[in-house]
């Protein structure tokens, strides 16, 4: 009964009801869109946003506590995809270069998700360390590089040059938007302390939950409209969109209990290995990776693992946790 109402308070919360709304919105088919500009601003916030937050939080934690998990999310931003892309190309039968982008995806983060989670815990009072967006800005590049590697070595092999636009793919995983905000703010953050923070908190502070409900609106009318794609990916692919987070998640609530995090903070490591990338890694899998189908990378990390773990993902992932931490 204690995860059923986990669940339940999960799906009552107000990020996930937003996002229940533009689901409803796409498969009613209502004429109800963003603007392109409006969407691209909401993500600039949210980023810059929890980038600054985590830095003021390792300013305050110091290096000497955040290092060691930090070291373990990156880690499992590479190695996540090392282990999909085999289960990808001969579980699933796909080609090498969709295994390596859907890999990628999975190995890369949704600060969305990571969001819904650290709200979900301080909605039900689980502590967790403040200085955990250091593990969101962290796990990103190591995944994308990684699934772009495993691409770009199945080009060579059908005798393609690979090297200039490897050289690309690793230029857009350091420095693509995503990336480039999230850890760019942290260091600010770290740098300002907490006498920076009074002093844009009226900004990245207050209106950051009306900022995420609007997003999720958006996130909901845009895999509301991939729904139909799910018959395109098949049952293989389903099925992967939903146990492979699980694997991860508790992978990651277990590094997080090895590396000395509380009951929350490995629950959040957990929420980070089980997300899907659905901003960063499309833009650079769209320009390293051409031959790559969207529609399977889109549709798995977006209309199955998304929905998946922000409405019933994140209470299990601390169900997980409380389990090891008995």
């Amino acid at each position: 009964m204690e995860i059923l109402d986990a669940i339940r308070a999960n799906l009552l919360s107000p990020a996930v009801l937003f996002f229940a709304l533009g689901l409803m919105a796409a498969l009613t088919k209502s004429d109800l869109k963003f603007p392109e500009p409006l969407y691209i601003g909401l993500t600039i916030y949210l980023l810059i946003a929890i980038g600054f937050k985590g830095g003021v939080a390792i300013a305050e934690a110091g290096i000497a506590k955040v290092w060691l998990p930090a070291l373990a999310a990156m880690m499992l931003g590479a190695l996540i995809p090392l282990w999909t892309f085999p289960v990808l190309r001969y579980g699933g039968k796909l080609s090498a270069v969709d295994a390596a982008a859907i890999a990628a995806h999975y190995g890369s983060v949704s600060a969305v998700t990571f969001i819904a989670a650290t709200n979900y815990l301080k909605a039900i009072d689980v502590p967790f360390e403040s200085y955990a967006t250091a593990f969101l800005a962290v796990m990103e590049s190591p995944a994308i590089l990684v699934g772009v590697v495993l691409g770009k070595l199945a080009t060579k092999k059908a005798g393609e040059a690979s090297g200039a636009s490897l050289k690309q793919a690793m230029h857009e995983a350091i420095f693509g938007r995503s990336i480039f905000l999230l850890v760019g703010a942290l260091v600010v953050g770290a740098l300002c302390g907490e006498a920076g923070m009074k002093k844009v908190e009226p900004f990245f502070v207050t209106p950051f939950q009306g900022v995420l409900a609007l997003f999720l609106l958006e996130m909901g009318i845009v895999a509301g409209r991939r729904l139909e794609d799910l018959k395109k990916v098949g049952p293989f692919l389903l099925g992967f969109g939903i146990v492979v987070p699980l694997v991860n998640g508790a992978l990651g609530v277990y590094l997080g209990k090895l590396t000395g995090l509380e009951l929350g903070g490995a629950t959040l490591l957990g929420v980070l290995s089980a997300s899907a990338s659905y901003i960063a890694a499309p833009a650079a899998i769209r320009m390293s990776l051409p031959d790559a189908n969207p529609t399977l990378y889109l549709t798995s990390s977006l209309a199955i693992t998304f929905p998946f773990n922000i409405t019933l993902g994140i209470p299990i992932y601390l169900e997980i946790a409380r389990k090891l931490y008995s």
